[in-house]
């Protein structure tokens, strides 16, 4: 009981350095969950790619919140693998209601939903060139390299030596745009 006490009260510190921002504390904790997280994602989600994302955003969501963890409710353990279900089952819901689901893995690209506005985007309609240049930069930059040039989300993130999540996101941001402004609804 004792030696349960102190794993307690380590644990409540080690958050509480967390909280503080203390790098050091956050490398400790990862060290501690961070694989198990990460093959609970991979089950839960099927990617490794998505899974590695999910991973880092369930790390920032603790480090977050960690002034929250009290060790009278819940084991570390516990907590952690609280917040990281949570997280996942958002991460589905959001996935079952978006109109296209985009994988990284080898460039392969689901938009059976949008496919009269990929092929005129690959056609280069004067209505979507003019759209397009509507975009952000990079929005616009990410569809023309994944859509017309063939290239990987993973390849796109090389080149411009940016996350790969930063380029999924700009991805859909830029693909929403297009269906707003050609009024095309989504599903879900």
């Amino acid at each position: 009981m004792l030696k349960e006490m102190d794993l307690e009260n380590e644990d409540w510190v080690l958050m509480q350095r967390i909280s503080q921002g203390n790098e050091v504390a956050v490398r400790t904790l990862y060290d501690r969950f961070g694989s198990l997280v990460f093959r609970n994602a991979c089950q839960v989600l099927g990617s490794v790619a998505e899974a590695e994302d999910a991973t880092q955003d369930v790390f920032v969501q603790i480090w977050r919140t960690a002034n929250r963890y009290d060790p009278t409710r819940a084991k570390l353990v516990t907590w952690v693998m609280l917040i990281s279900r949570r997280m996942l089952i958002d991460r589905l819901r959001r996935r079952m209601v978006r109109p296209t689901a985009i994988s990284i893995d080898e460039g392969k690209h689901d938009v059976a939903d949008t496919a009269d506005l990929m092929q005129d985007i690959k056609e280069g309609s004067a209505a979507v060139r003019r759209r397009m240049a509507e975009l952000p930069d990079l929005q616009r930059e990410v569809i023309e390299r994944v859509y017309l040039q063939g290239y990987s989300l993973r390849d796109v993130a090389d080149q411009r030596n940016m996350p790969v999540g930063t380029i999924k996101s700009a991805l859909s941001r830029g693909l929403n745009r297009l269906r707003e402004k050609f009024g095309i609804e989504q599903t879900g």
